[in-house]
This record gives C-alpha cells, sequence and structure tokens, in this order.
C-alpha cells in the first residue's frame, strides 16, 4: 500500500474508497458485458420473468440477519 495513503486517517481512507468505487459505477457502462455475462443475466431475467417472485424487501432480509448475528 502506498505509504502516504496509509498516513491518513482511516475515516478517510474509507471515504475515498467510496468516492473511488461511486466514480467506477458512474462509469460502468464503459465496460462492455462478455457473452458469458450477458447470457447470465438473461438467464436471470428470463427466471424472474417465469415465476413472477419479486422476492422480499430488502428491510426485512436484513433484519432476518440482523436477529441471527
Amino acid at each position: 500500500m502506498n505509504a502516504n495513503l496509509r498516513n491518513l486517517p482511516l475515516d478517510e481512507r474509507i471515504r475515498l474508497v467510496e468516492d473511488l468505487w461511486d466514480s467506477i459505477a458512474a462509469d460502468q457502462s464503459l465496460l462492455p458485458l462478455t457473452p458469458e455475462q450477458r447470457a447470465e443475466l438473461d438467464r436471470r431475467l428470463d427466471a424472474y420473468e417465469s415465476d413472477g417472485d419479486a422476492g422480499r424487501p430488502a428491510e426485512d432480509v436484513i433484519a432476518d440477519i440482523r436477529k441471527r448475528l
């Protein structure tokens, strides 16, 4: 790891990582999908459309996970 980065406080390093990740997410359209990734996404979409199960709200899933911790 770059020594200059290691000298930053932890919260600042975390913020830098978050900012970096946000910049990558904003440019994700520049990364083309491989044929395998596209096929997998198509398979998942087809499976969703055939069963129509929208799943559970994220809040419910997170609450269940927290109960187990």
